[in-house]
């Protein structure tokens, strides 16, 4: 039996109706899917007062370490990465193999939230001999860096801890406090010398060491630091 040309026009409407409602309803929920997946940040700048997170256009933004540095906050808070600052924090020139001894943590997880924190700016680290020194960045000058590097070798550290009480010391009641050979002494006041951290004077055939005059103040603070 033919349909009639009304009815069909009916039918063919309510189709029409159907699929319109199932694309509108489709849209809505791509719409409400993509934005409970972008990320959240409120303390990050954001248009309009939007409290999401958009992506930086590449032709005006700066570049991964401008960003980075605008969301330190964000960055450091990871718990890890925070003990591994703070840990820094508390003991300046500590060098990579202590912080990983000191917080209980793998060598691959130190080099991973070492890496991050360098980045965007928040440690430095100097070289002593094949070790790392780490530092909060910006928080020493050079040469408290280079002070606080020498403070962390022990022998080096008992020789100017006796200079910095005594004022002045000879040659051979140092080598008798430290318990080592005057050849062996020589070699490290060599070194000291060199680095401009001691002065040297001679009466006769006796050799007294003190420290350089731009160290006297610094150095007694940064051994307090150290211990």
């Amino acid at each position: 039996m033919a349909i009639r040309k009304p009815a069909l026009a009916l039918i063919l409407s309510v189709v029409i109706v159907c699929s319109l409602i199932a694309l509108i309803q489709l849209e809505k929920n791509s719409s409400l899917d993509f934005s409970q997946g972008l990320i959240t940040a409120p303390n990050l700048p954001s248009n309009g007062g939007s409290s999401l997170w958009t992506l930086p256009s590449f032709s005006s933004q700066p570049g991964f370490e401008g960003l980075a540095k605008a969301v330190q906050p964000a960055l450091i808070t990871n718990s890890t990465r925070t003990e591994v600052y703070n840990f820094i924090a508390a003991n300046p020139g500590i060098q990579f193999r202590g912080i990983c001894t000191g917080l209980g943590i793998a060598i691959g997880t130190a080099e991973f939230h070492l890496g991050v924190l360098k980045k965007v700016g928040l440690i430095t680290f100097v070289r002593d001999g094949k070790f790392k020194r780490f530092f909060v960045a910006k928080k020493f000058s050079a040469r408290q860096i280079q002070l606080i590097s020498l403070l962390r070798h022990k022998t080096t550290r008992e020789i100017l801890e006796i200079i910095a009480t005594e004022k002045t010391v000879s040659h051979c009641k140092l080598a008798s406090d430290l318990s080592i050979s005057s050849q062996g002494l020589t070699w490290q006041m060599n070194r000291l010398k060199e680095e401009g951290v001691i002065q040297e004077t001679r009466e006769g055939i006796r050799v007294r060491y003190s420290l350089g005059a731009m160290d006297i103040q610094a150095l007694p603070e940064l051994l307090c630091l150290i211990k």
